[in-house]
């Protein structure tokens, strides 16, 4: 299967779905499962589609979450930093990573 192969599947399962989204899941999707060739199957590719969906909306409500808190500590004097300011950093940072290893088809991230 190719990429153009795939997002004529995505198209068929989501025909509302617009470019950038279709493209987005042909990445995803292909970052996930180590043969791609596995998502011809309507049962495999739904599986798989799942389970990105379900990560992608957790990896987005840890971005909201650390981003108000981020925004808060933006409005605070860097020069005071605590030690759980410092983790709020760490934190963001990780949520980040977290995000793009998806995109990026880390080998930790793969079904």
């Amino acid at each position: 299967m190719n990429c153009h192969e795939l997002a004529r599947r995505i198209e068929r399962l989501q025909p509302r779905a617009a470019l950038r989204d279709v493209a987005r899941l042909c990445l995803l999707l292909a970052n996930t499962i180590p043969n791609v060739d596995q998502l011809s199957d309507d049962t495999t590719l739904a599986q798989v589609w799942r389970e990105i969906h379900l990560r992608l909306q957790a990896n987005a409500d840890q971005h909201a979450a650390m981003l108000e808190e981020l925004e808060q500590l933006a409005r605070s004097d860097p020069k005071k930093f605590t030690a759980d300011q410092i983790w709020i950093l760490l934190r963001a940072i990780k949520v980040q990573s977290q995000l793009l290893q998806m995109y990026m088809g880390d080998e930790t991230c793969r079904v």
